[in-house]
């Protein structure tokens, strides 16, 4: 996705992200200085900004939320809800943008790279 975000999947529902806050995180993601976890959540690739540290956990924390009730709906944990989040959102990466797979390194998708999954999405 190369245009700013301004929604930010969480399974089958959608987060949405303050107008003020939509500029600052698409540019970050699509500087490769924030990214996708493989378990769902966001994190800041390198020295983040407090700006940039705030808006990412204020994403994180709407996740969570999220992934809670979608969790019990679903009789599953939290954390389940994540992990396949992470599957969707890793499919849907632009050229560029950052993610973390389980072994911990920071990668940036690259063009022509098939999406990168996480051994458990296969």
């Amino acid at each position: 996705m190369t245009a700013v975000r301004a929604l930010f999947l969480a399974g089958a529902v959608a987060v949405a992200v303050p107008a003020s806050a939509q500029s600052s995180i698409g540019q970050a993601i699509q500087a490769g200085q924030v990214g996708e976890r493989y378990d769902g959540y966001m994190a800041v690739v390198g020295t983040p900004t407090p700006q940039l540290q705030r808006q990412v956990a204020g994403i994180n924390l709407r996740r969570r939320n999220l992934y809670i009730g979608l969790a019990s709906r679903r009789n599953v944990n939290p954390q389940a809800v994540g992990l396949a989040t992470a599957c969707e959102l890793f499919a849907k990466l632009a050229v560029g943008e950052a993610y973390l797979l389980e072994d911990g390194a920071w990668r940036r998708h690259a063009a022509g790279q098939a999406a990168p999954v996480p051994n458990y999405c296969r």
